[in-house]
């Protein structure tokens, strides 16, 4: 999930540590790489660029849907991979094996939980979606209620929360991978990865994104099962892990603490519901708010459904992606348990000045167990696949947030002001977009360096926590509950918001005291765990959502045709009304051939012969192919083949035999997770 918990490492407040022998000696910042890593690197960037131009090449690019939702075209293992690769980026790499790490197994529950949410994804929230007819969430929500100030809110929202949680996170735990593995400049590395990355997100759009992410998904798997093998084998496994882990204790320790001590639950999922650093009802219901924000209404990961050649293809995926969030418990997690149990000098230090010898952060090096495993156990070549797993992760990620970034700036932000916007226009501004969100991510590299002391994932965590439960409210509300109006909906998003801040501005009051200091926090905070908060949020805001719409007049029923789950299988009408000011665009045809032409309005030629294109410059060839323009003549498509075409694009109907089959997978998946919680519980 894109909801991850901190990396915690272990603090100390550097007080009466205790004068035991001095830990080995930490590995210096770059690694001994042999012409074999280096080799194995440089393929895999020359092969990710070229299937990136192939995909490119063959994908439609030249309107909305072809961009965006590339052309509704994709098959179902694609968009699993791709569900896959977007959520696990290298900061889930760092952060899910530094929490393993420094409190056991009870992370991987943060993986599974999102198998069930990926379901509610695909037989639920996606079926809404594509009867709707809408390429991004806050589109929805305008559709659903009226109005511009929701889909307005959500899109500058949403904007904010990829820029400064997600994409600040995977350049923080990918250059702090690199820095240690390569001894690379920060910045260097940093332009480079982002520069490569938003060169095939730019020329290819949502087709590209998702074929890259395939191929990647295939790299980190792989690389990521070698080396949980080599550590598994390393520590005796799973017998061995349990016993190295439990005396996995630094040599220099903070007297009368247990800082430096492993939990004594670290091999429990389920945790005790006041003392548990995971208490297991935040872990079960407060998580589940969470997740469903991230997996059931977040752009980046719905794009990739909606992107389905069919609702059956988009189960299908839904299906494949909860299979494959069942891996990162085994290849994450437990070897972040491994390097701690390998190396607690390191991975679990306490005393301030031999961390900050170690990794540069005084509260502990937890966040290098991944990292520090990787240069200490991968054999040549190997090495430099796991590199190219973490860089893979870190692309794959970026991809998926600027192409889901771009898509909402030009469709709810740029459009709103814009309302006579061409789609050409569109195409163009959401590629610069991208542009802008790069010299963004940039620019936020300093300040990610600065905040290299444990704290970053806190910070991210927290905004999910406090931004993110009335989302939730607001979603299920719209799809489940008809009686919701739009009144009822944007105060109860700003009361939620209010209340989160307030939580928020608490929490970075108070900051969590070091290890043997005491806890000056008010109770609110130090014994009100955030998933418990969460699910609180999410309760208050869904009273307010409904009792302000109680007291306004009700939407009526005919407006409400095919934008809930109660009336989605309702008539075209409204959808067609709308058609110009939603779903403009998002047929897989040539940049003039949509629903409403290149400017909106029917090509008055139309029916009489079209005149030659004239002869295009190389320069003016390129400048098209990279922003997605068409130089062939336009055409429109008659009454009955628009209406034929947009009953296409949001049917939800499906093969008898292809719906069962996927019922069944959905179920041996159900079956398969709830064995997993039930052993590890």
């Amino acid at each position: 999930m894109s909801v991850e918990p901190a990396a915690m490492g272990p603090g100390a407040s550097g007080n009466g540590v205790s004068t035991a022998t001095v830990p080995h000696s930490a590995p210096g910042p770059g690694g001994s790489l042999h012409a074999y890593d280096i080799a194995v690197l440089v393929v895999y960037f020359v092969f990710v660029i070229g299937v990136g131009i192939w995909s490119s090449i063959r994908a439609s690019r030249g309107t909305i849907g072809g961009y965006f939702l590339a052309g509704r075209s994709i098959s179902w293992w694609p968009i699993g991979a791709s569900l896959m690769s977007s959520n696990v980026g290298s900061g889930l790499f760092i952060g899910l094996a530094g929490t393993g790490a420094a409190g056991g197994l009870a992370v991987g529950g943060f993986e599974w939980n999102a198998t069930w949410l990926l379901l509610a994804l695909g037989w639920i929230f996606v079926p809404v979606y594509i009867a709707a007819g809408v390429v991004t969430m806050p589109q929805y929500l305008k559709k659903r209620f009226g109005g511009q100030r929701i889909q307005v809110y959500m899109s500058v929202l949403s904007l904010i929360l990829y820029i400064f949680t997600k994409i600040s996170t995977d350049i923080f735990s990918g250059a702090l991978f690199i820095q240690m593995a390569l001894g690379w400049n920060l910045y260097l590395s940093t332009v480079i990865l982002l520069v490569v990355t938003a060169v095939y997100t730019i020329t290819g759009g949502l087709t590209a994104v998702i074929y890259t992410d395939t191929l990647q998904t295939v790299i980190m798997v792989g690389g990521a099962l070698v080396l949980m093998f080599l550590g598994f084998q390393e520590v005796g496994w799973y017998p061995g892990l349990e016993q190295r882990y439990r005396q996995a204790i630094p040599n220099v320790t903070v007297p009368n603490t247990t800082c430096h001590l492993p939990r004594p639950d670290a091999f429990h999922m389920l945790r005790d519901p006041v003392s548990g650093d995971i208490p297991w009802p935040g872990l079960i219901f407060g998580l589940t708010v969470l997740a469903t924000w991230c997996w059931c209404t977040d752009q980046v990961i719905v794009q990739r459904s909606l992107s389905a050649k069919s609702l059956s293809h988009a189960k299908g995926g839904s299906v494949l992606g909860g299979y494959l969030k069942i891996l990162p418990m085994f290849f994450i997690v437990m070897p972040g348990m491994i390097s701690r149990a390998l190396y607690p000098d390191e991975v679990g230090c306490v005393d301030p000045d031999i961390c900050q010898r170690i990794c540069g952060a005084r509260v502990g090096c937890s966040n290098i167990a991944y990292p520090k495993l990787v240069m200490a156990l991968m054999p040549m070549g190997l090495r430099g696949l796991m590199i190219a797993v973490i860089m893979a992760a870190l692309m794959s990620s970026l991809t998926s947030i600027f192409n889901s970034s771009s898509t909402l700036f030009a469709i709810d932000v740029w459009q709103h002001f814009r309302r006579q916007a061409t789609e050409q226009e569109l195409m163009v501004v959401g590629r610069v977009f991208v542009v802008f969100l790069v010299v963004i991510s940039i620019l936020w590299v300093p300040i990610i360096q600065s905040s290299n002391s444990g704290q970053l994932f806190d910070y991210i965590q927290s905004v999910t926590s406090y931004l993110a439960p009335p989302i939730t409210a607001l979603f299920l509300l719209a799809i489940f509950c008809k009686r919701v109006t739009e009144p009822g909906a944007f105060w109860g998003l700003i009361f939620g918001l209010a209340v989160g801040l307030l939580r928020m501005t608490l929490e970075f009051s108070y900051p969590a005291p070091a290890c043997g200091e005491a806890d000056p926090r008010p109770a609110v905070l130090k014994d009100f765990h955030y998933l418990y908060f969460a699910l609180l949020l999410c309760g208050l805001t869904a009273i307010v959502i409904v009792t302000v719409s109680l007291c306004t007049a009700p939407i009526p029923e005919e407006k409400l045709a095919r934008l809930t789950w109660w009336t989605r299988h309702g008539p075209h009408s409204e959808l067609k009304r709308e058609a110009r000011e939603s779903t403009a665009g998002t047929a897989d045809v040539p940049s003039g051939e949509g629903p409403t032409g290149a400017g909106g309005t029917e090509n008055p030629r139309h029916g009489q012969e079209q005149p030659a294109a004239p002869r295009r410059s190389w320069g003016q060839l390129l400048w098209g192919w990279l922003c997605g323009l068409s130089w062939a003549p336009e055409q429109a498509l008659s009454p009955a083949e628009k209406a034929a075409l947009e009953q296409k694009l949001t049917s939800i109907e499906e093969e008898p035999l292809w719906r069962s089959v996927c019922n069944i997978n959905a179920v041996l998946l159900l079956a398969v997770n709830i064995f997993l919680w039930g052993y590890f519980a």
